[in-house]
């Protein structure tokens, strides 16, 4: 039976960046894959007013998700308004929901931002309220049982807020679909003046590439890679489950 896979991050560019190769070998083994950014993108530009850029960046998003093979589900916060509050978590749990994930992917709970941080805590708030008879979501979803595994990816630059160093326990071997990942990636245009004059990012792909290439380092294995975490189960599944190395036993 085909897993379902939803990943949940903080901004547009987000899911290609971190996790988008892992998302394409799952996708190869014919797991359902759901895509959604908490954040809708609207501060990443120089240029664009507002309500341009977030057109933009959701028109991105889309495409890459259609080009992930994976179904896309609208942003509800502002970039830097990704706060651990009650209504996202409300909001966030009803994706989940719906979706009735076996797999949620998202980013580290330890990263260099905050949205990136309350992005993965907010993942992991509304997996675990899944089932909860009296917790009502926004819009109203019905509670699900299911057991689901929730796995972090890697903070950007493999470090924590204060430079110290993180390592996976899982490693993804993702040379095999590393250029449909910087396809991917390649969709999110606008974003590469806007990361270039902020943080001296060349091309977007070439960024990804090197990221992607430094994990791989760090698995002392792999040419290029991403690498994960898995939540603790309580809460989550009856038992301890890990299905990701399971699914992808020939990339681990």
């Amino acid at each position: 039976m085909s897993k379902i896979v939803l990943a949940v991050v903080a901004h547009p560019d987000d899911i290609e960046w971190a996790m988008g190769g892992t998302l394409l070998l799952l996708k190869k083994q014919g797991c359902a894959l759901h895509y959604m950014t908490i954040a809708n993108g609207c501060y990443g530009t120089e240029v664009h007013t507002l309500e341009e850029i977030i057109a933009i960046r959701r028109k991105e998003a889309m495409s890459a998700a259609e080009y992930l093979g994976a179904d896309f589900h609208e942003s509800i916060a502002n970039d830097f308004e990704i706060f651990y509050t009650n209504e996202l978590i409300r909001k966030v749990s009803a994706v989940v929901r719906k979706v009735a994930p076996d797999i949620v992917l998202t980013h580290a709970l330890e990263d260099y931002m905050e949205d990136h941080i309350n992005a993965g805590r907010l993942a992991s708030s509304a997996a675990f309220v899944r089932s909860s008879v009296n917790y009502i979501t926004i819009p109203p979803v019905p509670p699900m049982r299911k057991d689901v595994c929730v796995y972090h990816a890697l903070p950007h630059g493999l470090t924590d807020r204060m430079r110290h160093q993180v390592t996976a326990e899982c490693y993804v071997n993702i040379a095999s679909v590393m250029e449909e990942k910087r396809n991917a990636i390649s969709f999110h245009e606008s974003q590469v003046a806007w990361l270039g004059s902020t943080q001296g990012t060349t091309t977007l792909t070439k960024a990804v590439e090197d990221d992607a290439r430094k994990i791989g380092t760090a698995s002392g294995r792999f040419e290029f890679a991403e690498g994960w975490n898995r939540h603790l189960h309580v809460g989550y599944s009856a038992t301890e489950i890990d299905p990701l190395p399971e699914l992808l036993a020939d990339y681990v």
